[in-house]
C-alpha cells in the first residue's frame, strides 16, 4: 500500500473531521465531497428536508454505469455532540494525531468510511473509465439524530422515480479489533412502546377506596419477562424485550399513584412481525384484565443480506487484502441500512472497529485507514468484474 493513498484518504478524513457538523448541521462536508465527485463524471443532487429548525441535508451523487446496476455507498456526515470538552485530550474538531491514531469526533463514526469510499472511487475510475458497474453515493446529515427528514426521504425519492441501487455499502464502523474482521449483513429491528396502566389514586392507609396500578402492573410485567418472543435464526439471536423506564406515583410517600407509565423496547429479528410482537403483548396485558393506553413506535424493521453476490465480493475483498476471514454478523444497534434495505436487495456495512465511538477521544488508527480504502476498491473491482463478464 503506498503513502500517498493513505495520505489522500487520510487527507480528506481530517478536511471532514474539521467540520463541526453535530446533528443535523452538514457543516459543508457535502460540500467537500461532492467537489470531489464531480469532476469524475457524478451527477449531484441535494435534497433538503426537516422545519426550519432541524433542517437536514442530503446527498444522491451518482455516475451510471454500463449495465444498468448500481453500487451505493452510504453514509452520513452529522456526528454525536462531543461531551465536556475538558475531557478530550484535544479539540474534537481538530483532527489530531498520537500513538498512531486520528483524532477527533467522527474520526471512527463514520467521516474515515466516506473518505475511504471517495478516494477508493477516485481510483477505480481512473482504472476504470467506462465501468459496467453505475456507483452512487447516499448521504444524510440526520443519522444519529432522529433519521425521519435524512436517508428515508433519498429512499422514498428514488423509489418514486424509479433509481434505487442494487448493491449499498453503509460505511458504519463495523469492525472489531481490526478492519474487515467483521461486516453487518442486517440488523434487528426496533419498536418501542409506552405503555400507561389506569388505576385510581388514592390515600396510601386507605387502599380498598384506590386501585393501584403498580400492584396491577407487577404480574403482567413478570410475565412479559419470562416470554421467549422467538427463537432467532442462523443470522439473528432471538427477539429480546426490555423496559426502558418506569414511572408512578407524585413523589409523596402517602398517595397511591393513578397511574403507571412504562416504557419498552423490542429488538426483533426477522422471525417476528411488529403486528405479531403487538398482538401478544396486547394479549397479556388483556388476559391480566388491566386498564390501559399503549402508543406505539416503529423505529426501524429488521433486514438481511444472505450472502449473494455483494457479501461475497466484500469477502474476498477483505480476505484479499487484509488475510482475515471476515465475520458475519447482525448484532448491535440499528442504522440507515433499515432504510435502504426497503429498496435496495442487498445492503451491507462495513467500516473501521468501533470501540470509540460516541465517547470522548474517539479515534481510528492510521493503520487502518489504507486497508480501508482498498477494500472498497476492491469491492468495486469484484463487482464490476462480475457485470462485465
Amino acid at each position: 500500500m503506498n503513502a500517498t493513498t493513505c495520505h489522500d484518504t487520510l487527507r480528506l478524513a481530517e478536511q471532514l473531521i474539521a467540520r463541526p457538523s453535530v446533528t443535523p448541521d452538514d457543516a459543508g462536508c457535502m460540500d467537500i465531497i461532492a467537489d470531489a465527485l464531480r469532476p469524475l463524471g457524478f451527477d449531484c443532487e441535494f435534497i433538503e428536508s426537516g422545519p426550519e429548525t432541524f433542517r437536514v441535508r442530503n446527498l444522491w451523487a451518482k455516475r451510471a454505469g454500463s449495465s444498468g446496476q448500481t453500487l451505493a455507498f452510504a453514509g452520513h456526515t452529522d456526528v454525536v455532540p462531543t461531551g465536556p470538552l475538558t475531557q478530550w485530550d484535544s479539540d474534537p474538531f481538530t483532527p489530531t494525531h498520537k500513538d498512531g491514531k486520528l483524532f477527533g469526533r467522527g474520526a471512527s463514526d463514520m467521516k474515515t468510511s466516506l473518505a475511504a469510499m471517495v478516494v477508493a472511487v477516485q481510483e477505480f475510475i481512473a482504472a476504470n473509465p467506462n465501468p459496467a458497474l453505475g456507483i452512487a453515493f447516499l448521504l444524510t446529515s440526520d443519522e444519529e439524530g432522529p433519521a425521519v427528514d435524512g436517508t428515508v426521504v433519498v429512499c422514498k425519492a428514488l423509489q418514486a422515480r424509479g433509481d434505487a441501487p442494487q448493491f449499498c455499502i453503509v460505511g458504519e464502523p463495523t469492525s472489531v479489533q481490526q478492519t474487515g474482521d467483521m461486516i453487518k449483513n442486517g440488523r434487528r429491528g426496533t419498536m418501542s412502546g409506552k405503555l400507561t396502566v389506569k388505576g385510581v389514586q388514592g390515600h396510601i392507609a386507605y387502599p380498598h377506596l384506590a386501585d393501584n396500578p403498580i400492584h396491577r402492573l407487577a404480574p403482567a410485567l413478570a410475565e412479559l419477562v419470562s416470554i421467549r418472543w422467538d427463537e432467532g435464526n442462523a443470522f439473528f439471536p432471538p427477539t429480546s424485550w426490555q423496559v426502558s423506564n418506569i414511572h408512578a406515583g407524585t413523589g409523596a410517600s402517602n398517595v397511591i399513584p393513578g397511574d403507571c407509565v412504562v416504557d419498552f423496547n423490542f429488538r426483533f429479528c426477522t422471525e417476528s412481525t411488529p403486528e405479531s410482537l403487538q398482538q401478544r403483548l396486547s394479549a397479556v396485558l388483556d388476559q391480566h384484565g388491566l386498564q390501559y393506553e399503549l402508543a406505539w413506535t416503529i423505529g426501524g424493521l429488521p433486514f438481511l443480506t444472505t450472502p449473494g453476490t455483494l457479501v461475497a465480493a466484500v469477502q474476498k475483498a477483505i480476505a484479499d487484502e487484509t488475510g482475515l476471514t471476515t465475520e458475519l454478523s447482525t448484532t448491535g444497534g440499528t442504522s440507515d441500512g433499515r432504510f435502504i434495505a426497503q429498496i435496495c436487495p442487498q445492503v451491507i456495512e462495513f467500516g473501521p472497529p468501533n470501540a470509540t465511538i460516541h465517547k470522548v477521544n474517539e479515534h481510528v488508527a492510521l493503520a487502518d485507514i489504507a486497508p480501508l480504502k482498498a477494500i472498497y476498491r476492491r469491492t468495486l473491482e469484484q463487482l464490476n468484474l462480475g457485470l462485465s463478464a
